[in-house]
């Protein structure tokens, strides 16, 4: 296991240990960082959106220069 795995397990297995009113604490100041909240919304949209059909950007970029046109 990689030491960013082992960390990451440890914090897991802490934070889990943790009494629901300890853990919503770490909650709400983790949502309070403006840009961990950002980065915690992108990951939930891009897991919510995994299984959408995709694109790829030369066909993006075809279509936009046609609509622009």
């Amino acid at each position: 296991m990689a030491t960013a795995e082992a960390t990451t397990e440890a914090f897991w297995t802490a934070f889990r240990a943790l009494s629901k009113k300890d853990r919503a604490v770490i909650m709400e100041r983790l949502l309070a960082d403006s840009e961990f909240r950002e980065d915690l919304i992108d990951l939930a949209i891009l897991k919510q959106r995994a299984k959408e059909p995709s694109r790829s950007i030369e066909e993006y970029v075809a279509q936009r220069v046609r609509k622009n046109r």
